[in-house]
């Protein structure tokens, strides 16, 4: 497959394409050791050796991105009154086109995944797909284990909305409480609106894992990082118990 260098280096975050010709006027990318000399110039990915001032760059087409969400700014590509996610990346990572698959409320924090990759989405968010997501929460009123039955028969929301059945996993119970719940669906202020039906509420709430996917927590909040291609397969896997 040969694709035309603009493209080659705009999907690479590099350079939107239509300013390309002027980085090219500066001799910084190369191909195969020599200057670059057109935008139009054809480059097969899997064998020519593309660079931008002596560093390769290795073509990829999609991306695939793990941040750790801080709280205060919402999960889309844009708004036009609140901070969103992608307003904490750098200029080239924006460039890549990715968006949230899935979501976190804005006062949530932790895991969230960026992409470009449609399909792998859409089978993250899925609830057909029963992909497991983690979450940590610290919750105001004593836990149970009659709310972790609750949780494993399926709670009903206020309104008669009826979720999956899910796992709670009580950590310490109290006036202050904390628990993990797993989920395999993502309905709006779920997990809140789960425990407000058991007569408690929520005060903090974390997703800490997707799959097999945890939380890389070296990452501070707002901070990114891109996927191994094993993490990227390990969404789909069942979390470690």
């Amino acid at each position: 497959m040969r694709i035309r260098l603009d493209k080659f280096l705009s999907d690479m975050g590099i350079s939107p394409r239509r300013q390309v010709p002027r980085l090219l006027k500066t001799g910084a990318v190369t191909v195969n050791g020599r200057p670059a000399a057109s935008p139009s110039e054809k480059v097969d990915p899997n064998a020519d050796v593309v660079a931008v001032s002596g560093t390769q760059i290795v073509y990829k087409d999609k991306h695939y991105y793990m941040m750790n969400k801080p709280a205060g700014v919402i999960s889309a590509t844009e708004d036009l009154r609140e901070r969103t996610v992608l307003d904490l990346l750098d200029e080239t990572t924006r460039r890549l086109g990715l968006f949230p698959a899935g979501r976190l409320d804005k006062d949530s924090e932790g895991l969230l995944l960026l992409t470009n990759d449609g399909d792998w989405a859409h089978r993250i968010i899925s609830p057909s797909k029963d992909v497991v997501k983690t979450y940590y929460v610290e919750v105001h009123g004593a836990l149970t284990e009659e709310d972790a039955q609750a949780f494993a028969e399926g709670i009903e929301l206020e309104g008669g909305l009826l979720c999956r059945p899910a796992r709670l996993t009580v950590l310490a119970s109290g006036e202050r409480s904390r628990a993990l719940v797993y989920l395999k669906e993502g309905k709006f202020h779920q997990v809140k609106r789960m425990v407000a039906a058991r007569g408690k509420r929520v005060t903090y709430l974390k997703r800490v894992a997707i799959g097999a996917l945890k939380l890389d927590e070296s990452l501070t909040p707002g901070a990114w990082r891109e996927l191994t291609d094993a993490e990227v397969r390990a969404v789909f896997e069942n979390p470690a118990e």
